[in-house]
């Protein structure tokens, strides 16, 4: 009976595991598009922050160093430029990644993310740029460049509401790598850092299984 009890559990663990991502991706489309913000304080305010300091910031700093393979360069008549990091500019190139992503067009919009996060400037959507490339590249199976990608928004956005994700992603690829406790080793990270973070109770939920 224990024995059936444990299979019963093992099957339920991995089952869940492999929903994970799929129900985590759908959630963050809707709230992309509808432009909601997380229920959770923590989200909340970091995104309040974010929108308020995009609309008042007058001067911006100079962009990080991110490499982005040459496939991912779009025509420079494809966007208008009054200037290289005008607000409009950034807008539509995230607005036609997002539309691309939400009609499964995953190479388009990995071309237009990965365009706004190598000639933009912006500390919003660079970092949600990242993100999206992220995921993107993980649903192609290419956990190395889905790794960079999270790494970069993680190290170079530390402070951005989708970084704890990020690092719960990183947790992901290991699994997927099938470097189990270095994959239990970065969701106790995202446990312990990030506790109020939506992210924090998934890396929970995994750890939970991988007993």
């Amino acid at each position: 009976m224990r024995f059936f009890l444990a299979t019963c559990l093992l099957t339920s663990a991995v089952a869940q595991a492999q929903d994970v991502d799929a129900s985590d991706i759908l959630f963050l489309k809707v709230q992309e598009l509808e432009g909601e913000i997380s229920a959770l304080r923590s989200e909340l305010e970091a995104q309040a922050y974010l929108i308020d300091k995009l609309l008042n910031e007058n001067e911006v700093s100079s962009p990080p160093n991110i490499q982005i393979s040459q496939d991912t360069s779009i025509p420079d008549n494809t966007f208008r430029f009054e200037g290289i990091n005008d607000s409009q500019s950034i807008e539509e190139v995230y607005d036609q990644g997002i539309s691309a992503l939400n009609n499964k067009n995953f190479a388009e919009a990995k071309k237009a993310f990965g365009y706004l996060a190598s000639n933009f400037n912006d500390d919003e959507k660079i970092p949600l740029s990242l993100f999206w490339l992220g995921e993107i590249s993980l649903l192609e199976s290419k956990l190395e460049e889905s790794e960079d990608f999270f790494q970069n928004l993680a190290i170079n956005y530390p402070e951005h509401w989708r970084t704890p994700l990020a690092h719960k992603k990183m947790g992901d690829i290991l699994m997927m790598s099938d470097e189990t406790e270095a994959a239990k080793i970065k969701y106790q990270f995202v446990v312990q850092t990030y506790p109020s973070n939506a992210a924090s109770s998934l890396a929970l939920q995994l750890l939970e299984n991988m007993e």
